[in-house]
């Protein structure tokens, strides 16, 4: 795995504000209900060729580091294209599928982990839903300049998923902003 931190224009307190684990996929899909006891079937959405994106915001998140994370994470050039040259998912195009992983903001200590890192939940929801919508709107704004109509979907903030996906690679890339 890769890790790259990314430089803030004030110095780093106790450690990173957020991490992302970038994973291309030819297709993925994540449960977003599950399914309930009155028969209804589980719902998910999901995505063709493109890029999942795992987020978790700890202490000290702001809105400026999102900002920053939507432009790495849609500007990183992580895929080839036809002719086998890295661009970046705006640029392939492809689809992005965001997923929660408040697991990302974990540390050991002894036999077990531990999230006091993590930020209030209240809070990392507001910041997921802004990463989310820059997000969308970003790529919405991008398919105007072509000829394709590529998605950006997410998970639901706070609750257990299933997720399935075929990888390309695996190319898994860490990246840790502060």
């Amino acid at each position: 795995m890769a890790s790259e931190k990314c430089k803030s224009d004030s110095p780093s307190v106790g450690g990173p504000k957020a991490r992302v684990v970038l994973q291309q996929c030819f297709s993925a899909k994540v449960q977003v209900e599950p399914p309930t006891n009155e028969g209804q079937e589980a719902e998910y959405v999901e995505i063709g060729r493109g890029l999942i994106v795992y987020v978790c915001f700890m202490k000290g998140a702001t809105e400026e580091v999102v900002d920053r994370m939507v432009r790495s994470v849609l500007n990183v050039r992580l895929s080839e294209n036809g002719d086998g040259k890295l661009v970046s998912i705006l640029d392939l195009p492809g689809d992005v599928l965001i997923i929660p992983q408040a697991t990302l903001g974990g540390n050991i200590k002894s036999k077990c982990m531990q999230y006091h890192k993590n930020i209030a939940k209240d809070e990392g929801f507001h910041l997921y839903t802004r990463f989310t919508n820059i997000c969308r709107n970003t790529v919405k704004e991008n398919n105007k300049n072509i000829e394709n109509n590529h998605v950006v979907k997410n998970g639901t903030y706070g609750n257990r998923q299933v997720l399935s996906m075929v990888t390309n690679g695996p190319f898994t890339h860490l990246i840790e902003f502060v």
